[in-house]
């Protein structure tokens, strides 16, 4: 069965005017006829989720009074957990189910709530809205997509269904337009041949781990993508205009755009209590996806170094791991630190860019962390630092 497109208003109208993919993933020497893959992280995470075991709080938040020692509701693949005062963490452990994927939450005041991601299915949006009925029955002012990601916007259509404006970046409609609806009917041999021919081609035992990540990540991609409802943010949000504030009565979240993961990304912010919803602008304690054509390493690490500026004792919600302080900001710069420093000496080395993409060595002190798929995490970055230099 096919899958579909579809604004999320309430109506769920068709949207005309479909472009196909005209995109490259920039980092990966991969042309058009090979596949239309500068979709989302998505594909990696549902090969490797069940690898993935969510850690524990650390023990620090575990004694923060703003933290609730229990959740409101644990389905296994995702728990909902009490952060502040209207505030509500979505915490997804992919080792235990695919129906979220993504983390998210929700702020709920006085007199409306803001839903914070789409997540992977409409069942994921379901669970999150149930679980904000739980402990309020005010009305839902919009839903927010951090950025246009498979894993985070293609549950948006549980949102249209029930009439939740769905709020996302400007430019997220056309980019999910632009990458995900040429999935829709693909045929999935003539897109993964080219990635099973880098798999027997490979010179080395690790340039063949290397392109069998990324052929276990899209195959996972296309075991949903041709049934899977792409329904459109209909709330677009001009960059331009923020910081914004939205005021929920008694309770006040701010939004802002920094670069870095996607070139969509929106966070979420609530000053008053140290919270911050970060989207995929943080991943904690994994290795961050950096394939996206309008991802920055430069900006990204830039980003980050204005987290760490924030109050010492802010409390993060990340796109993608356990909630996290100040700890898990410092630990995803150093693993830019890591790769950068890796790829300089290569690149001062005269090692090529493709050369130095496999060439990358986990450190000890990160091999817990998972790398979703080589391709979408540390190839894409090497490549777009090589890129940096040489534009300089």
């Amino acid at each position: 069965m096919g899958g579909a497109m579809s604004n999320s208003s309430s109506n769920g109208g068709e949207v005309a005017g479909v472009r196909g993919d005209r995109q490259l993933l920039n980092s990966l020497s991969f042309s058009r006829r090979s596949f239309l893959t500068k979709t989302s992280c998505f594909g990696a995470f549902y090969s490797l989720a069940k690898l993935i075991p969510l850690p524990a709080l650390a023990a620090e938040l575990a004694i923060d009074s703003r933290v609730s020692p229990t959740p409101i509701v644990d389905k296994g693949f995702a728990s909902v957990r009490k952060i502040g005062n209207g505030l509500y963490a979505t915490i997804s452990d992919p080792s235990k189910g695919t129906t979220t994927i993504c983390n998210g939450g929700f702020l709920a005041g006085r007199e409306g709530a803001l839903l914070i991601e789409g997540f992977i299915s409409p069942a994921g949006a379901s669970f999150q809205m149930d679980a904000l009925r739980m402990v309020s029955q005010v009305p839902v002012k919009g839903a927010l997509d951090t950025h246009y990601h498979y894993d985070h916007s293609m549950g948006n259509s549980f949102y249209g269904a029930n009439g939740v404006p769905l709020w996302a970046h400007a430019t997220a409609a056309q980019r999910m337009v632009d990458n995900y609806v040429p999935l829709q009917g693909a045929d999935k041999q003539a897109a993964l041949g080219p990635f099973e021919k880098r798999v027997k081609d490979a010179k080395s035992d690790a340039q063949r781990q290397h392109a069998q990540s990324d052929l276990n990540a899209v195959t996972g991609l296309f075991q949903v993508a041709n049934t899977s409802v792409v329904s459109l943010p209909n709330h677009p949000i001009d960059p331009a205009k923020l910081p914004m504030s939205i005021d929920l009565g008694g309770l006040t979240g701010v939004m802002e755009s920094y670069p870095g993961h996607s070139g969509t990304d929106i966070l979420v912010r609530v000053p008053d209590q140290n919270v911050v919803y970060t989207g995929d602008l943080l991943f904690s304690g994994w290795y961050p996806v950096c394939f996206d054509e309008k991802a920055t390493v430069s900006g990204w690490r830039d980003t980050l170094k204005k987290f760490a500026g924030f109050d010492k004792d802010t409390l993060f919600v990340p796109g993608h791991g356990q909630i996290c302080g100040q700890e898990g900001i410092a630990s995803i710069r150093e693993v830019f630190d890591d790769i950068a420093g890796q790829a300089e000496k290569m690149y001062q080395a005269g090692v090529p860019a493709e050369e130095a993409q496999h060439r990358y060595v986990v450190p000890e002190k990160f091999k817990n962390f998972p790398v979703f798929a080589w391709g979408f995490t540390i190839g894409p970055a090497i490549a777009k630092l090589y890129a940096e230099w040489q534009g300089k």
